[in-house]
């Protein structure tokens, strides 16, 4: 909107040309009286904080916006449908997304595979709860992710554009709704009013891109939504994250020189492969401490190639390597192991670096360490190997530790035997999940990225899949099931067609993932996915962890129906997603390797051509019985 600007009470900024409403309360002065007749004949365009919001999206990087719309919407929708005719793509890309859920595990998949942050929007106090597991997954999983949600108007008889016109109006009017996300947030705020609109969104990016990432939640009321500002712009350079931060020197020189004279060290990670270039750094590191073997326990990315001698693999907090180990360096990594079942010798020396060494938003946790520093992975990693490098010394004594590099090769080799023993079909031509998982590997793509949320069956998933490339496994930071439906749709999108996506998920998963909203999504913005469903007939973690504190009590003797943790019958998994999607996927249901070998291959197909794809994957035959899957230590 143009108009000329012939209020009494407005001041015109020198620098920028923001105008805010003031009340004189004296004669002007004369320079105050020029300044006026100015600001009384220029000309400003106007805007809603609705425009100028979407507006700081697009300045700050934010390409799509994933929206669930409500009742506390309506200056946004008029700023959507103005910015899509106006901006000339120049504007965010609106996702509908039926289901709150999906639409900030698509956010959280987006920003997972491409570090940019994207923007979720929901209706006020309900749509906020309807985020649900969501929220848990982006901050655990430390997915940068801004959340916008209305508030309830605050005026009642009309007195500004936005006040209450509904009945749900009053019954939505909480008393703090940031409170119902805080505890997950890097950062939360309200947008007050609209002369500074661009400034809040552009403080919450910056907390969401700082390490350690993770969601931010904004939230504004109609009134401040539809307030009218003169139009202005943000210097984008200016809300950048803060810096990654690097080792003291001292410290490089003492955990180079551990590790370098240690018998049996060892390297816990988690999540240092989030960036790519650390997966480099940790194979130098590996090449230049002939010894060093690297253990995941998170498995929430490629943090380190399979197919290195100096891999051990994913398993969750348990392996022998930390037992024996006399250094270990925790880098990234939020649960190195699990102290009742492994623990370090008391005489191993340990060292952690991390994005959040305090891990700040646990209540309780603590694991020894002589050192603990707040430092960025990869800058981390290249020190140390750039130290090593440099220090002849040093570099002179571990040329010496050829015998441990080629003990390492021995070692690998024979861990891929044994995983390779584990992917064999039954005499009765059922198939395994390591047998699925292999077969997978072999058919789809070399570069295919996996979105994994397998629960009890990631740790053989991992091993049949062995990622090697960066980026290419990506699996939920967080406990909450049901990440991976929209998780996979949100890589899909930031990767697009160049890329094949692969998203393998356990049953149980596969309905807390809201199928119902993610195949629609899929088939209305043409994201293929081939989804690979793991039907074992039920929840098999809740018998683990029941077996785990009472290995002989009267659970351990009970069926899965029992247990109350069976799905026999079991649901038509691949029909469900085919209902959602208007009937434009593919179908498909294996329980002998003989429909597997037919069927993998139509699907992969059928999603190289452009239509999504579910395989529902019956593991061990037709209609297993409760009780006959293995369960993953």
């Amino acid at each position: 909107m143009v108009r000329a600007d012939t209020s009494h009470g407005q001041s015109l900024h020198a620098q920028n040309l923001h105008i805010y409403q003031t009340s004189p309360r004296k004669e002007p002065s004369g320079q105050e009286k020029i300044a006026e007749k100015v600001i009384s004949t220029a000309t400003v365009n106007w805007y809603t904080a609705s425009d100028a919001f979407f507006e700081a999206l697009w300045q700050l990087g934010v390409t799509y916006c994933f929206v669930n719309l409500g009742s506390d919407h309506p200056s946004l929708i008029e700023a959507i449908t103005k910015g899509q005719i106006e901006k000339k793509g120049q504007f965010p890309r609106i996702i509908t997304c039926p289901n709150e859920m999906v639409a900030l595990s698509m956010a959280d998949g987006y920003a997972r595979a491409t570090g940019k942050p994207q923007c979720v929007i929901v209706h006020v106090d309900v749509g906020t709860q309807g985020l649900g597991a969501a929220v848990h997954n982006a901050s655990c999983g430390r997915a940068p992710v801004l959340i916008f949600a209305g508030l309830s108007p605050y005026t009642c008889d009309g007195e500004l554009r936005g006040s209450r016109t509904e009945y749900i109006h009053w019954i939505q009017d909480v008393p703090d709704q940031k409170q119902i996300v805080a505890q997950y947030c890097r950062y939360t705020g309200e947008i007050k009013r609209g002369v500074n609109v661009k400034q809040m969104v552009g403080r919450a990016l910056q907390f969401a891109t700082t390490a350690p990432t993770g969601p931010v939640y904004l939230c504004g009321a109609r009134e401040a939504m539809e307030e009218e500002i003169p139009e202005y712009s943000l210097q984008p350079d200016h809300w950048g994250p803060v810096g990654p931060g690097a080792l003291p020197e001292a410290a490089v020189e003492n955990i180079a020189n551990t590790l370098a004279k240690a018998k049996e060290p060892l390297l816990i990670t988690g999540y240092s492969g989030r960036n790519h270039a650390a997966v480099g750094e940790l194979v130098r590191l590996t090449e230049a401490i002939k010894g060093l073997r690297v253990l995941d326990t998170g498995g929430s990315d490629m943090c380190f190639p399979s197919d290195h001698r100096a891999s051990v693999g994913l398993r969750y907090g348990v392996d022998d390597s930390v037992k024996t180990a006399d250094v270990i360096l925790i880098v990234d990594c939020d649960v190195p192991y699990i102290p009742t079942w492994c623990k370090p010798k008391e005489t191993t020396r340990i060292f952690h670096l991390d994005a959040d060494p305090l891990k700040q938003q646990m209540p309780v946790f603590y694991y020894p360490a002589e050192g603990r520093y707040k430092t960025d992975a990869y800058t981390a990693i290249k020190q140390l190997n750039e130290y090593i490098s440099s220090n002849e010394t040093l570099t002179k004594e571990i040329e010496s530790y050829s015998d441990r590099w080629e003990k390492l090769e021995e070692i690998h080799s024979q861990r891929l035997s044994s995983i390779q023993e584990l992917a064999q079909p039954s005499d009765d031509g059922n198939f395994n999940v390591s047998y699925l998982t292999a077969a997978i590997r072999k058919a789809v793509p070399e570069d295919t990225i996996f979105a994994v949320e397998a629960v009890t069956s990631t740790v053989f998933v991992a091993d049949q899949i062995q990622p090697r490339i960066p980026g290419t496994w990506i699996n939920c930071g967080g406990g909450g099931l049901g990440w991976s439906g929209g998780g996979a749709l949100g890589i899909k999108l930031a990767v697009g067609e160049k890329r094949f996506v692969c998203h393998i998920v356990s049953d149980g998963t596969f309905l807390f993932s809201v199928p119902g909203s993610v195949y629609w999504i899929s088939q209305r913005y043409k994201l293929p996915v081939l989804t690979i469903v793991l039907n074992n007939q039920g929840w098999h973690a809740p018998r683990r962890s029941l077996l785990l504190v009472h290995p002989d009590g009267l659970g351990s003797k009970a069926t899965n129906e029992e247990l109350n943790i069976s799905f026999a019958p079991s649901p038509d998994y691949a029909g469900i997603a085919k209902a959602a999607a208007g009937g434009n996927l593919w179908a498909g249901q294996a329980s002998t390797v003989k429909e597997l070998d037919e069927l993998l291959p139509k699907a992969i197909e059928a999603v190289k051509g452009g239509v999504g794809a579910v395989l529902d994957a019956h593991l061990d035959g037709p209609h297993p019985g409760p009780g006959l899957h293995a369960l993953v230590g």
